[in-house]
């Protein structure tokens, strides 16, 4: 994180690393966050790396939870512009995800048009849960994803 200056103000970035700074000097999991907060631990996690905008009775909420300073909250309420840093992800997690897609993509989008029609699963109205599930041959991982269907208006 870079000093700030008094004038300068304070970036998403900034926030973001205060916030991970914060969780790491109170030993916190991302679950306990979000319970501090009343949000998910996933929701939670993606605002907090600045992919989501905050309400703002949850800006505030993480800005006392975690010690934040008072200006980070309208931060955290600011929209983001969501951008990757790389096209390919080398994290071999996220890149089993991006292989996912990459695999079952073109299946996904089949079987959804197929039940519901021509359009899409919304990205917005969107739940997500990550569980695990034991198994003799080893414990797995569970996504359930949950989104909106959305159908494509003709003009």
């Amino acid at each position: 994180m870079k000093d700030l200056a008094i004038t300068e103000a304070l970036t998403k970035e900034d926030v973001t690393a205060m916030i991970l700074s914060a969780k790491k000097r109170a030993g916190l999991t991302w679950e306990e966050i979000a319970a501090k907060i009343e949000m998910s631990p996933i929701w939670t996690h993606s605002a907090a790396m600045g992919m989501n905008a905050f309400p703002a009775d949850k800006a505030k909420a993480i800005v006392a939870a975690m010690g934040l300073p008072a200006d980070a909250e309208s931060v955290l309420m600011e929209s983001p512009t969501k951008i990757w840093d790389q096209a390919v992800p080398t994290d071999p997690c996220i890149y089993r995800f991006y292989e996912i897609v990459g695999v079952y993509g073109p299946t996904l989008k089949a079987l959804i048009q197929e039940q519901f029609g021509d359009g899409i699963m919304s990205a917005i109205d969107f739940d997500m849960s990550i569980s695990r599930v034991e198994s003799p041959k080893g414990d797995r991982v569970k996504v359930e994803m949950s989104g909106k269907y959305l159908g494509y208006n003709a003009w």
